[in-house]
C-alpha cells in the first residue's frame, strides 16, 4: 500500500519495510534534478525528519521522511543518475528504504485517493 504526505512524499510499505520517494507532482515542481543525496544505512529517523536533499536547476529541497525507522538502503543508481527522479518517481527514483519503528504512524497520512484531491486544490 502506498501512503502520501502533504510534503509530496510517499511511502511504499511491504510487511515492516517502507520504500520512501516523492511523488510526480514535486518531481514536476522542481524540473530538471541534478544531484540527490540519499541517508546512509543505519541512520535512525524520526517522522517528518529531513532525511535527503534533492537540488535541481531551479532549487534543493529537504525530503522528510513520512515515517520513523533505520534506513536499510539509499538508492545508489540516484548518485550516477539524479534524473531518475524526474523519469520515473513512482518507482526507479525512490530515494531510501527503512524499516518501520511506529507502523501505526501510517494512520496519519493519505492514501492515492486523498492526495489527488489534496493536488487538485494546489
Amino acid at each position: 500500500m502506498r501512503y502520501f504526505t502533504e510534503d509530496h512524499e510517499w511511502v511504499d510499505v511491504d510487511g515492516d519495510v517502507g520504500t520512501v520517494g516523492i511523488t510526480d507532482y514535486a518531481q514536476g515542481q522542481l524540473g530538471d534534478i541534478v544531484f540527490v543525496d540519499v541517508p546512509e544505512e543505519g541512520k535512525e529517523v524520526s517522522k517528518g525528519d529531513e532525511a535527503a536533499v534533492v537540488e535541481s536547476v531551479k532549487a534543493a529541497s529537504d525530503v522528510y521522511s513520512p515515517v520513523s525507522g533505520t534506513v536499510i538502503e539509499g538508492n545508489a543508481d540516484l548518485a550516477d543518475n539524479p534524473g531518475l527522479v524526474n523519469e520515473d518517481a513512482d518507482g526507479e527514483g525512490w530515494f531510501f528504504k527503512l524499516t518501520l519503528s511506529d507502523p501505526d504512524e501510517l494512520s496519519d497520512l493519505m492514501d492515492e485517493a486523498k492526495y489527488e484531491a489534496f493536488v487538485a486544490k494546489l
